[in-house]
């Protein structure tokens, strides 16, 4: 919220001739604005032909100006002569009786857009308006709060709510895989998900620093060695790896996190059912064990918070394909493998397995990594197929067959390859279907199974969902954690503030990492123009690559999307090493309203690869190179 917005939208008239510059300065910099905050600003404009015909209406004929001062009771508005002149009004007419005060000139409307974009510590916080669900507290119910799902959110909601006074359960029961699957409490993230995913991709990363960085380091080098390179270091051959040790210690660890998990909830006085869960009516649910025993319990809200899982890949003899539900505790080697799909999943997962020795190839049916920055996107494509994964571009499977401990596939362009595994990774649908949300009258996307919420509140008053399963929702575990605390504190504890999903960090853990906040290049584009952002950019050599010869082929990258008019960053990016650990800072930044010049301003660690975003200078409209120099 900004020191000069008002709580409804305001309306900003610019009026100026075509050929002025001052002009158009101002009524580009609202119209960025109405762009940006279009529930609070609506920009009208009056633009004239001639100076004479902007005279004649605001000073001569019609004496705009003079019936302006009247209104306003501001002298100023009647000694206005030039262009533009500026003005908010209750309608979007040149009418004098509905201006409500005059602004100015140019210079006079930059400085009240800038005091609108100026956060300020006493500005009004958007509240949360819920539709009231009928909870009391003296129902009969046996639980104020039901949670269905013990992932990250659900647990973080229930444990939150508890601490504010109410009698939480939680249900968890994971149906296994296709695969045959299963893992304990703690849902996706720590079992199948982040947790794995991460230890496996650094697991990667060791071995490649084992390769191609410490024989340079001098690191495991011997006497012999030293003498036979004759002062020309050299990348050292991949050694064995072992799946089974990798995935029994990855295993063991989340095996502690799910216990620890269950001591949590006890403490917190959270009750832990290990039943699913399915709708009978709005305050009914029937419960059924891994034994098959069948009961009921009753809640005053119910909270849905099942996440999901992944889409299985429909040709004849998909099913056997694994997924992400699979690979993390894997009984064999995967040897040599196919990964459908390019989401950030398949190309994570691709990843790791080269990193560890494996032949991966990559089906992609259209572009790599949907709904993230193209040029980032294709730049870790490129960083991918020089560390030796085969994308097969354009191409899905179009038939799977078991050929002795292979799998054969036929690809929709007809060529066959086999595989020892294939993992299908091409998207992921809302596990609801067994719910019984037809008895509640909600009706989830038919695309993906997911529930439409507002605050997340659905149709029905009394049920929320938040995470995964929320259409709409950034698949991301920390939104997760979040949104669940949020509402636990609207629910219990009188708070009305939202969750806040804009401006939300994430990190894609590719080979050549990559972190992320705000629009996209592309998305800016569409949204705000080109005429109407300025792109920063800058390709750079990490300094701990730099005396690897094979690293030094590769390159970091970063840049920043901005807004031409009021210097606002809009998104920012970064490919390199520790990508997740370099944008967290920056995440903040955002979300305190930074401007470019509150980036470059900040004096940067040195040497640090974070350090490159703070020195960006270089446009991409001015074509010049954006190859980093020394320090």
């Amino acid at each position: 919220m900004a020191n000069a917005a008002a709580a409804t939208k305001s309306i900003i008239h610019v009026a100026g001739y075509s050929s002025c510059g001052f002009y158009r300065r101002a009524a580009s910099v609202v119209a960025s604005l109405s762009l940006l905050f279009p529930s609070k600003i609506q920009f009208v404009e009056h633009e004239f032909a001639t100076r004479d015909e902007y005279r004649e209406w605001l000073i001569h004929g019609t004496n705009f100006r003079n019936g302006v001062s009247q209104c306003t009771g501001n002298a100023r508005a009647d000694g206005h002569s030039s262009s533009p002149f500026c003005w908010l009004g209750s309608g979007s007419g040149r009418k004098v009786e509905e201006v409500t005060q005059f602004i100015g000139g140019c210079d006079d409307t930059l400085d009240w857009c800038r005091a609108f974009a100026t956060p300020s510590s006493t500005s009004s916080v958007e509240e949360a308006t819920m539709v009231p669900d009928g909870h009391s507290p003296d129902h009969s119910y046996d639980y104020d709060l039901v949670i269905l799902g013990g992932g990250s959110g659900g647990l973080a909601a229930s444990k939150e709510a508890a601490s504010l006074g109410a009698r939480v359960a939680v249900l968890d029961y994971v149906k296994p895989s296709p695969a045959g699957s299963k893992w304990g409490l703690g849902g996706t993230c720590v079992n199948v998900g982040c947790i794995p995913k991460k230890l496996m991709h650094n697991a990667a990363l060791l071995s490649e620093n084992s390769k191609v960085d410490a024989p340079h380091y001098g690191i495991g080098v011997s006497k012999q060695q030293e003498e036979e390179w004759m002062g020309m270091s050299q990348d050292r051959e991949g050694g064995d790896h072992s799946w089974e040790v990798l995935k029994q210690n990855v295993q063991n660890h989340i095996r502690g996190l799910n216990f620890k998990y269950r001591v949590d909830l006890r403490e917190k006085e959270v009750t832990y059912l290990n039943m699913l869960g399915s709708f009978v009516d709005a305050h009914t649910l029937e419960t059924v064990d891994k034994k098959g025993n069948k009961g009921t319990i009753t809640f005053s809200r119910c909270l849905i918070a099942v996440g999901g899982r992944p889409t299985p890949i429909a040709c004849p003899g998909g099913e056997l394909a694994i997924t992400s539900d699979d690979i993390f505790s894997l009984d064999r080697d995967p040897g040599k493998v196919l990964c459908v799909g390019a989401s950030y999943i398949s190309l994570e997962c691709a990843g790791f397995l080269r990193g560890i020795g494996k032949e991966v190839d990559v089906a992609v049916r259209s572009i790599l990594l949907r709904g993230f920055d193209r040029e980032c996107a294709n730049l870790i494509g490129e960083h991918m197929m020089a560390e030796g994964i085969r994308f097969r571009e354009e191409v899905v499977p179009t038939k799977m067959e078991k050929v002795g401990d292979k799998i054969k596939v036929t690809f929709s362009d007809n060529d066959t390859e086999e595989y020892d595994t294939v993992l299908g990774a091409i998207g992921r649908t809302g596990d609801t279907a067994k719910l019984g949300l037809d008895k509640v009258g909600i009706a989830p996307n038919p695309k993906n199974n997911k529930i439409a919420a507002k605050f997340e509140q659905t149709t029905t008053p009394n049920i929320y969902a938040i995470g995964d399963v929320m259409d709409g929702c950034p698949e991301l575990t920390p939104v997760a954690i979040h949104a669940g605390r949020h509402l636990a504190r609207r629910l219990f504890g009188g708070s009305t503030k939202p969750m806040d999903y804009r401006n939300v960090c994430t990190t894609v853990f590719t080979p050549l990492e990559y972190g992320t906040v705000g629009y996209s290049e592309d998305d800016a584009l569409e949204e705000f123009g080109k005429e109407n952002i300025e792109v920063y950019h800058k390709f750079f050599v990490p300094l701990e690559w730099s005396i690897s010869p094979t690293r030094g082929e590769h390159q970091g990258f970063c840049k920043a999307i901005v807004d031409k008019h009021t210097n606002r960053v809009l998104g920012l990016h970064y490919l390199g090493p520790n990508a997740g650990e370099v944008m967290q800072g920056f995440g903040t930044a955002m979300k305190l309203g930074c401007t470019f010049e509150d980036i470059i301003e900040t004096v940067g660690i040195h040497p640090t690869t974070a350090e490159e975003i703070t020195t960006l200078s270089i446009t991409k409209a001015s074509g010049q190179d954006a190859a980093a120099a020394g320090c």
